[in-house]
């Protein structure tokens, strides 16, 4: 059932990108590609699909995405500022920037930032919208509810900014 939600989620963003000729980039964490995997689902999406980066590891997000180590260790990986960045960074000359980022469980997971804690981030042309989800699921449903979520998210954002 939430695959048949987000397919159909995924369907009507993928066709307002190819509409309006959006080029996207994504880098995912917590949802480890699954995102992209929902925006490819979808013939001729790469026309506008740039490219997808799973910056899993603090690492990755430093050297491949350019999130300064401090803001990092200041607010950990799992953040607003590391959501942003991540959308801001990968975001280059596409049109849109998805960051996502957050504890899919079933460890990893404490007191301040439990498991289901996420944020994810959108950049589109100049700017950054993030939201903070807090689910409740498996580590699957987690992750699935997370691209639900920002599925959602970029059919109001877009119908927000794209007026023409």
């Amino acid at each position: 059932m939430l695959d048949i939600r987000i397919k159909r989620e995924a369907k009507k963003f993928v066709s307002r990108i190819l509409e309006k000729n959006l080029k996207i980039s994504i880098a995912e964490s917590c949802t480890g590609g699954l995102f992209s995997s929902y925006v490819t689902y979808f013939p001729g999406v790469s026309k506008v699909f740039i490219e997808s980066i799973v910056s899993y590891s603090n690492d990755s997000k430093i050297k491949r995405l350019g999130v300064p180590d401090e803001i990092i260790k200041k607010h950990g990986a799992v953040s607003e500022p590391v959501a942003r960045l991540m959308a801001e960074k990968v975001k280059g000359d596409s049109d849109i920037g998805i960051g996502i980022t957050g504890i899919a469980g079933p460890g990893g997971g404490t007191e301040d930032k439990p498991v289901g804690l996420v944020y994810f981030a959108v950049s589109i042309y100049d700017n950054t919208y993030v939201k903070r989800l807090n689910l409740k699921g498996n580590r699957d449903r987690i992750r699935k509810k997370t691209c639900l979520e920002v599925f959602m998210f970029l059919s109001k954002a877009l119908k927000n900014v794209l007026t023409f």
